[in-house]
């Protein structure tokens, strides 16, 4: 399968001008100021006519089986389903548990990753949940990620209500494991925490760190965007060579001040772009909880409010091509997968986005196949 882009204005994700981009199979074979193909059966040329070709995004933190049950079984989000990540420029997730993590298994979690990449884009998962010491599927946190194809890392929850609050000595070695089995399987070895909005915020982080030679690179505390204190935390990681991940706004009218989050912690002396990134938390609960910790109220979150933040960000002054970092070139980082995923380059998988002069999703290729073209869904999941 061989596919010609032309004239499209490359945002690699630095903007790179206009370029034309050959296709071969799952890869970018080529990107050139001028490419000629001929005589090749089956050839499809795709002409943007100056339109903006990016990176697909990359969502690091989704409830691909759904998440939820805070307010009991009938509170159960519903599993995500293929166009749902593809129609909002999706072409990359990284798959995790929540709360549930007895309903919501293991077993289900890597299926699922297993049959979104099966349908068209590219999905990966971490092995536990919320709780401490974590669960797993073949008895350790590193033999499920040199063991399982889609598992690059595990999942826990710090300094929230509903986790085990894992000390920094816990996080030593639940990243220990994670590290080893990352090293032994060529894997990102990645440590996921959702982070709560407790006291004691990213203090056992910074414990772990100060306490042990782990690489700070394995660590990605999420949701930093919860409280001011977690942003500032957040900003001092950063500036310790880390990196953090802020959730994007789960309802329209919340995308403008959900941008300022991000642009508040890049304002921050020595924090840039290459060590932020932004995820949707798609299918994932929105609990509302009182100050008993009572849940009084639960929606859940969907993938478009990640591209509508973009759009967001470019309207308050930042550059397209530092906005897009945060959903292509930094993810990509944090999978270990730097020149494969999140750039738009020779030998890198062809997840390309496509966008129209005013920013909208037009086309999206997820790897190779054209998934979308001018807003119509050409793939599907089986059962859409």
């Amino acid at each position: 399968m061989i596919k010609l882009i032309k004239n499209a204005d490359v945002y690699a994700p630095a903007h790179i001008g206009m370029k034309d981009v050959l296709i071969a199979g799952e890869k970018v074979f080529a990107i050139e100021d001028h490419i000629e193909v001929s005589g090749v059966p089956g050839l499809e040329v795709m002409d943007l006519e100056g339109r903006k070709l990016l990176p697909g995004y990359i969502d690091l933190h989704v409830h691909i089986t759904g998440g939820g049950g805070e307010q009991g079984p009938a509170s159960r989000v519903p599993e995500s389903y293929l166009t749902a990540f593809t129609a909002n420029g999706i072409t990359t997730v990284l798959g995790l548990l929540g709360t549930d993590g007895i309903t919501r298994s293991l077993e289900n979690l890597v299926s699922k990753a297993r049959a979104l990449t099966e349908e068209g884009i590219t999905a990966y998962c971490l092995t536990s949940s919320y709780g401490y010491p974590p669960v797993t599927m073949t008895g350790s946190v590193e033999k499920d990620i040199m063991m399982l194809d889609p598992c690059v890392g595990v999942k826990l929850a710090v300094s929230d209500h509903r986790s085990n609050n894992p000390t920094g000595e816990d996080i030593i070695r639940l990243a220990t494991d994670a590290r080893r089995g990352g090293l032994l399987s060529g894997k990102a070895g990645l440590v996921t925490m959702h982070m709560g909005g407790g006291d004691a915020a990213l203090d056992p982080i910074f414990y772990a760190l100060d306490h042990s030679d782990l690489p700070i690179r394995n660590l990605l505390p999420t949701h930093m965007g919860r409280t001011k204190k977690l942003m500032d935390q957040g900003a001092e990681l950063i500036r310790r060579g880390g990196y953090i991940d802020i959730t994007a706004a789960s309802y329209d009218d919340a995308v403008d001040a959900g941008a300022d989050k991000y642009l508040y912690v890049l304002s921050q002396e020595g924090v840039t772009a290459d060590h932020l990134t932004m995820s949707s938390d798609a299918f994932g609960s929105q609990p509302k909880f009182d100050d008993k910790g009572e849940c009084i109220g639960l929606s859940y979150a969907s993938p478009e409010f990640l591209h509508k933040t973009v759009k967001s960000l470019v309207k308050k002054g930042l550059p397209l091509e530092e906005a897009i970092k945060l959903l292509t070139s930094t993810p990509a980082h944090m999978l270990a997968k730097d020149g494969v995923k999140g750039c738009v380059a020779a030998g890198a998988d062809a997840d390309l986005l496509v966008l129209d002069d005013d920013l909208a999703i037009d086309s999206l290729i997820a790897k190779g196949r054209t998934a979308l073209l001018h807003g119509e869904k050409l793939i599907k999941g089986r059962f859409e």
